[in-house]
């Protein structure tokens, strides 16, 4: 009895918080532009009198949904692709569907290699499930294998018009993604030189260097050796400098200071306007009444950023370097046996083909519903996230297909199906950020629309019921599927990952402050590659164990200062990676630090506490040296085994 009344309310606030909706903007100008994407192909078939091949062109419309706040140079590529994967998927898909088994197996390769190659080069977005969706949607056509090289044409002419359409931004602004990260850095920099001496400290000083990140990315992936303008240059010149400040302030203040004067925090805020200004405008801010040097220093660095702006660059004495880490590179180290990437992929792709095998195997009515639920419901990344998932798809697919089933009921024609199909693509893409089960209200009578606008219903309960009967199913699968196979193999991967992370950070300091940085080009160290490597796969292990169920979030919530020290120590290393003036370390304190490392990888990988060890001065970079002793005490109050505890509710 007392079970019952602790788990009721655990239910219904799982429940609540699946069916939670999110406070964040509507994204006006994406969705009206997907849903001309996915109308205007449409439009152009009815207007040449052959509406079925404007709906299937519209198929491609669904590229659209993979644009994201990206460089246009890294949109252009992904897009391609993506609308070359559409099109694909059309094409096999038609080609296969009289194969039921096969068509099982290839839904279960399409879903697998989708979810490896966005997981690997780290893109946002639906990831493989438009692709699933696209070769799914086949077995719902008129089998016709002869029909492939059409087919996979229109969709191709489809996903060109979305291709367009989410380029029309380079024309007036190439580089308006790249400037908002920039300005996010200086924005994040003004809130971090604010907290300095309060208790915010840590908190602004991880948004900061992770925005820091972020921005690294975007700018690596806008540019393109051949072509750099000098607006670009300015921008990887000002984020480089943002880099320097942060070091500044670093190492000559800290938590326990004293609060800096507000007219820093002002004074960066100012560079956050000019950028806003296209950088037109001159750095013009107050200096306080006092300022001992160390205020001065910050101020005069601030400055700097003001010729960055408005000088010309070839005057600018700093150096442009880009480090990027080729594509091989990034998917070698997610073709590994401990990657989560390739587990995730491997189990995505086996679910989905066990789900497309008892749709093919039964006489399920338009079967494919079966796979496409169940592609949906595992995109979550954790079995708490696929739970709530799953909840999301059920609601919003059973209204929507209630809602297709009176659409085609009424059997509309002509402008009416164009407008019906804009106006529910649009929808799908406003509502998407609030809550999912919204967006699936929508999404499931458009899809239904573009599948099956020619299907004669003669009973509207057979239809909604065989359509109901599918989502069940198919969410049942991929439930169950993710819980058997996914519920504990994060948390068991966790001290082996760390140790890893550990041992590569090791390697990456060694090359640094030894004798061996004369051995390398500054852009090809093995090392760095590898710590980048191993530390994002740690921290998509570590969000993954959280979600896990049961988990032990105690135990997890106590691992999480080992990883922000880490997560800290990755982002000096890099820092001092672009600095020319580091130190050779004395043999007996660069092998003491390295015992240090190999100490803490050994204890963490066997599950045992961590024994402190004194870490020898480092000359000039003295906030490595205390992110390494701040990771030896993360680790030596914390026991790695209790993640793997099992909860008892």
């Amino acid at each position: 009895m007392g079970k019952k009344m602790h788990t009721s309310p655990s239910i219904f606030k799982f429940v609540k918080q699946a069916l939670e909706i999110k406070k964040n903007p509507f994204p006006w100008t994406k969705a009206i532009c997907a849903g001309f994407c996915a109308a205007i192909p449409a439009l152009i078939g009815l207007l040449n009198g052959n509406l079925a091949y404007g709906m299937q062109a519209g198929i491609g419309g669904f590229t659209y949904l993979y644009v994201f706040n990206e460089p246009y140079a890294q949109r252009a590529n992904k897009l391609f692709w993506v609308m070359v994967g559409l099109s694909l998927s059309v094409g096999m898909g038609t080609m296969l569907a009289p194969y039921p088994l096969v068509f099982a197996l290839m839904v279960g390769v399409i879903g697998a290699v989708g979810t490896f190659i966005f997981g690997a080069l780290k893109i946002p977005g639906p990831a493989a499930v438009f692709f699933v969706l696209c070769f799914s949607m086949t077995s719902g056509m008129p089998i016709n294998p002869a029909l492939a090289p059409l087919r996979a044409g229109l969709v191709l002419l489809g996903g060109l018009l979305s291709w367009l359409i989410g380029m029309v931004g380079w024309l007036y602004h190439p580089h308006a993604p790249e400037m908002r990260a920039v300005k996010k850095v200086y924005s994040e920099l003004a809130c971090f030189l604010e907290s300095i001496g309060t208790k915010n400290y840590n908190q602004a000083r991880h948004r900061t260097v992770m925005q820091m990140k972020d921005t690294d990315d975007i700018l690596l992936a806008g540019y393109i050796s051949w072509r750099s303008k000098e607006l670009f240059k300015r921008l990887i010149l000002l984020n480089n400098h943002a880099n320097t400040i942060f070091m500044h302030v670093m190492e000559r203040f800290s938590e326990q200071s004293g609060k800096l004067p507000p007219e820093i925090a002002a004074a960066v805020r100012g560079i956050v306007h000019s950028i806003d200004h296209k950088m037109n405008t001159r750095l013009n801010f107050r200096l306080p009444e006092e300022m001992d040097d160390d205020i001065y220093q910050l101020f005069r660095k601030i400055f700097d950023a003001d010729a960055i702006m408005n000088e010309p660059v070839s005057k600018i004495n700093q150096e442009i370097t880009i480090f990027k880490r080729p594509l091989t590179t990034l998917f070698g180290g997610a073709f590994d046996k401990n990657s989560i990437v390739f587990l995730s992929a491997v189990r995505y792709g086996a679910i989905l083909t066990i789900a497309a095998i008892v749709a093919y195997s039964f006489d399920f009515y338009r079967s494919y519903w079966i796979p496409l639920s169940c592609a949906a419901v595992m995109l979550g990344s954790t079995i708490m996230s696929t739970l709530h998932r799953a909840i999301q798809r059920t609601l919003g697919t059973i209204i929507g297909i209630l809602a297709a089933s009176i659409i085609l009921s009424a059997k509309p024609q002509g402008i009416l199906i164009v407008f019906i199909i804009f106006v529910l693509t649009t929808l799908t893409e406003l509502y998407i950020v609030r809550n999912y089960a919204l967006a699936a209200m929508f999404i499931t009578p458009n899809a239904l629309l573009i599948a099956e606008s020619s299907t004669h219903l003669h009973k509207l309960s057979i239809f909604a019921t065989a359509r109901i009967t599918d989502v069940l199913i198919g969410c049942f699968i991929g439930l169950l599927g993710t819980y058997l196979t996914g519920r504990r193999s994060a948390s068991s991967r966790l001290p082996h990952a760390m140790a890893k992370t550990i041992r590569s950070q090791m390697q990456y300091f060694q090359v640094l402050f030894s004798e061996q940085s004369k051995g390398f080009s500054l852009e090809k160290i093995p090392a760095r590659t590898k710590m980048h490597t191993n530390f994002d796969n740690l921290k998509i292990i570590y969000k993954t164990a959280l979600g896990e169920f049961p988990n032990n979030k105690s135990a997890l919530g106590e691992l999480w200062p080992a990883i922000f020290s880490m997560e800290q120590l990755r982002f000096h290393l890099d820092a001092c990676l672009k600095m020319r003036n580091r130190p050779i370390l004395p043999d007996e304190s660069l092998a003491q630090i390295l015992f240090v490392f190999e100490s803490m990888a050994s204890a963490v990988e066997n599950k045992q506490t961590v024994v402190r060890k004194k870490v020898p001065e480092i000359q000039g970079f003295s906030k490595i040296q205390k992110e390494i002793v701040d990771l030896q005490n993360a680790l030596g109050e914390k026991h790695i085994n209790k993640t793997e505890t099992k909860t008892i509710s």
